[in-house]
This record gives structure tokens, sequence and C-alpha cells, in this order.
């Protein structure tokens, strides 16, 4: 499991830079901006930083979720022959005996 980890991670990380790479000051101001004035932020700076801590968040959440699903279904296929399922709304099949 260490040696799947150390490799994969590696993916989470550089997916995560592509995200930075790739987002536009246009992106982050889709965000509800009332939020950020009822949090009493009075500065561009304040703004931009808010808005970027909560897009990176998202992001960074969907990513990781994606690195533990799939690090999930390593340790269940090595374990207990289990794989990704193909059927809605279940993630994992696998026989326990």
């Amino acid at each position: 499991m260490n040696v799947y980890v150390n490799q994969n991670i590696v993916d989470f990380h550089q997916r995560r830079i592509v995200l930075l790479e790739r987002l536009r000051l246009s992106n982050l101001l889709k965000k509800n901006p009332y939020l950020f004035k009822a949090k009493n932020i009075t500065s561009a700076a304040d703004l931009v930083v808010g808005l970027l801590d909560a897009r990176l968040s998202s992001s960074e959440e969907k990513l990781f979720g994606d690195f533990l699903e799939d690090l999930a279904v390593f340790i269940a296929s090595r374990t207990c022959g289990g794989h990704k399922s193909t059927a809605p709304g279940v993630d994992l099949e696998f026989e326990s005996i």
C-alpha cells in the first residue's frame, strides 16, 4: 500500500498544480460577493485571497476524494478481489469470505 500511495500521491499534487495554472481571476469572481461582504472583507487583496482559498479548498476536496476512492479500489483488489463498480450509486464491489 505504501508503494501505491507514494506513486499516486504525485498525481494528486500534479493535478493541483494544473488547477492553479489554469485558474483565472474571472473564474474566481463567479463566487457570491455578498458572502465576502458579510464576512467584513474590505480590501481587494483580502477578497482575492478569500476567493482563492474557497476555490482551492473545494477543488482539493474533489481531487483528494478521487485519490482515496482509487486507493480503496486498489486495497480491495489486493485483499478480496474487489473492483470499481459499474452500478449506479455503488463505488466498490467485493466479496468477503
